[in-house]
């Protein structure tokens, strides 16, 4: 578990995040209702960490947790990486946080105590494909590498191939391989395809390695939909729906600091130790659109994953009812009203 206590910020480190904080204001991003409400019922909050720069909204969010109420922010790590999420936040070691939402349907179906909030941005995922791999299609019978296997890569991958009318349990050969040896086995062609996210998307198109056969942030029908969204513990938001509205604003105004302040979000995720190349994280904090909570509905999002996934085997229940047991977007539609654009 990670807790940063105030004493131990560089003096950049505590410049940038209090110029992040005053951003919030000076975009037009406060609401008339904050000293109306009640304080939070509790004043601690625990959000996941895991070394990727679309999840920046949570990491810039922390000083707007804080001026919500929250003397105890804290970003809870994982010995399992990112599989440890689903874990942490089911078991209620994460309080809210912000993931992908296909592998979360996944895990929901299969009973998972979460409860979906709100979308948060479009696309951070990039299928490549070795030289040989042009178009979806070709990818039947090939192998694509993934970190693990089960509800994360291999989940979105499964939603690409089914789009195309092929079966990820027999049209692909997946093979387990950590990041950096799926990089190299690209570049000499052992392996067909790998799925990657920022920085690791950005590190591949500038070595040149692969051609990008799906790009969710640009490519129909994935740039249409959400790609992350906000999700809470089950318990936590029905014990604290006060806490739970506070961080979901602290968090949807820090999504807007991300797209119109990039630069100083990526010196800001690279300094608290978020993400180690500021070239990379200005780069996808640029290229991901970030600040379209508003635009999107996360549940038509829920509603095309649910769907892909249940054509393809890999949930039982139909949209629906993930949909009607995995929601609460009363909050959302609360913070749409009170927020200024």
């Amino acid at each position: 578990m990670s807790k940063r206590p105030n004493d131990q910020w560089s003096r950049r480190e505590f410049l940038s995040t209090a110029a992040l904080a005053g951003t919030g204001a000076l975009l037009g991003l406060q609401d008339n209702s904050l000293a109306a409400e009640p304080p939070p019922e509790t004043t601690r909050i625990r959000l996941y960490k895991f070394p990727g720069i679309c999840l920046a909204p949570q990491y810039v969010a922390e000083d707007l947790l804080r001026a919500e109420g929250f003397t105890d922010v804290q970003y809870v790590e994982s010995p399992e990486g990112a599989v440890g999420v689903y874990k942490q936040l089911g078991s209620g070691a994460v309080d809210i946080t912000q993931w992908y939402v296909a592998p979360f349907v996944v895990e929901l179906d299969r009973g998972l105590p979460i409860l979906f909030l709100a979308g948060i941005h479009v696309g951070c995922l990039e299928l490549f494909g070795s030289d040989r791999i042009r178009t979806i299609r070709d990818l039947k019978g090939k192998t694509i590498a993934v970190p693990w296997r089960g509800p994360g890569p291999e989940t979105f991958i499964a939603t690409v191939l089914a789009y195309v009318g092929l079966d990820p349990r027999k049209d692909i050969n997946f093979v387990v391989h950590p990041a950096a040896d799926s990089i190299r086995l690209l570049a000499t062609g052992e392996i067909d395809g790998y799925l990657g996210s920022a920085p690791v998307t950005q590190e591949l198109r500038a070595k040149k390695i692969g051609r990008v056969v799906v790009n969710s942030t640009l490519d129909r029908p994935w740039s249409q939909y959400f790609c992350c969204l906000v999700a809470g513990n089950r318990e936590f938001v029905r014990k604290h729906p006060v806490a739970t509205k506070r961080a979901l604003r602290a968090i949807l105004k820090a999504d807007r600091i991300c797209a119109l302040e990039p630069e100083r979000v990526a010196r800001t995720i690279v300094d608290r130790g978020f993400t180690k190349s500021y070239e990379y994280a200005l780069q996808a904090l640029k290229e991901v659109p970030y600040g379209k909570w508003r635009e999107y509905d996360p549940e038509d999002t829920m509603r095309f994953y649910a769907l892909q996934l249940h054509e393809v085997g890999m949930i039982k229940s139909i949209p629906q009812k993930i949909i009607a047991q995995g929601t609460d977007w009363r909050f959302l539609r609360e913070l749409k009203k009170e927020l200024k654009t």
